[in-house]
């Protein structure tokens, strides 16, 4: 059914937020793209390209802009973990006074950063299991058969002056709002269980198709007991926290991954531009050492990768 029109920044629109803001754009909500002064004149210009194995070829109207200065109902925040902090000097605090703030970064530590610089925000823990790729500015390629986000409302965290209840009330309205756009989209009620989830995925997917520079195809089957190694080292680390994990489970999903499927971390070295190590690798590793867990494994392909 129809719902009623947001406005929606999004900041960083590439592979991720270009087709979030693409999706969003065709269902009629009114998107702000923030942007380099080259990337925000071509969205000005010509708009949104998306092609997509799941969503067909559109282009949707957007705007675009250096810096948001006017309230929005809520941003998704997805650049790379790498260019967070310069990127949040496009978003002016009272811009977001009291609107949704998803970030759809891998890693960790980027959601306390968000919940100090935005205080009168709601800032949504959030994840996304996604193949896309900004191909040029405003051009985006969506090659996996998913986009599937989940959204995890903290557990009343944030300075709101709403209730937890009407917190959440909204995050599930929200939720609504965006699989109306054709996403496939989860609330989880357990935010530390959903970043894990998302971390104990990407954490061998990223760090072993980049060390081998191939797809999870080959990584699966000529370096599986190295695989097998990693899910159980990430496995004992994300019980650890307190969520749950389960190697079997992991290499099950690994196994029905398409075999030609890259990591974005894969395709940054691949590009000559910065990797996100720390924040995956590295949170992994951190966590280990609170923790007491040994990693060996996982340790030397982030020593190899460095």
């Amino acid at each position: 059914m129809p719902t009623t029109p947001l406005t929606v920044a999004v900041l960083g629109p590439g592979g991720v937020g270009g087709l979030i803001g693409g999706l969003l754009a065709r269902d009629g909500h009114r998107v702000i793209c923030l942007a380099g002064e080259e990337t925000a004149a071509v969205l000005d210009r010509d708009g949104l390209h998306v092609d997509s194995t799941a969503f067909g070829r559109f282009t949707a109207r957007v705007e675009a802009a250096g810096e948001l200065r006017e309230p929005v109902d809520a941003v998704f925040v997805t650049v790379k973990e790498t260019a967070l902090t310069d990127a949040l000097g496009r978003i002016a605090p009272q811009a977001v006074d009291g609107a949704i703030v998803v970030p759809l970064l891998n890693g960790l530590d980027h959601v306390a950063l968000l919940r100090e610089r935005y205080p009168a925000a709601r800032v949504v823990a959030g994840t996304i299991r996604v193949e896309a790729t900004r191909t040029a500015p405003g051009r985006i390629e969506h090659t996996s058969p998913f986009a599937v986000v989940e959204l995890a409302a903290p557990a009343g965290g944030a300075a709101s002056t709403a209730s937890v209840e009407e917190f959440a009330e909204r995050v599930h309205e929200f939720a609504e709002q965006l699989r109306h756009a054709g996403l496939d989209v989860a609330v989880r009620e357990d935010e530390t269980a959903m970043l894990w989830s998302k971390l104990s995925f990407l954490a061998p997917f990223a760090l072993l198709t980049t060390r081998h520079a191939d797809g999870i195809g080959v990584v699966r089957t000529e370096h599986r007991d190295e695989l097998l190694a990693v899910l159980e080292e990430i496995t004992a680390v994300t019980k650890a926290v307190g969520a749950p994990a389960g190697t079997a489970a992991l290499l099950a999903a690994f196994d029905r991954l398409p075999a030609t499927m890259k990591s974005s971390m894969q395709r940054d070295v691949e590009a000559g531009r910065p990797t996100e190590l720390d924040a995956i690798g590295g949170a992994v590793l951190r966590a280990a050492e609170t923790h007491g867990v040994r990693t060996p494994t996982i340790a030397r392909l982030v020593r190899e990768l460095a």
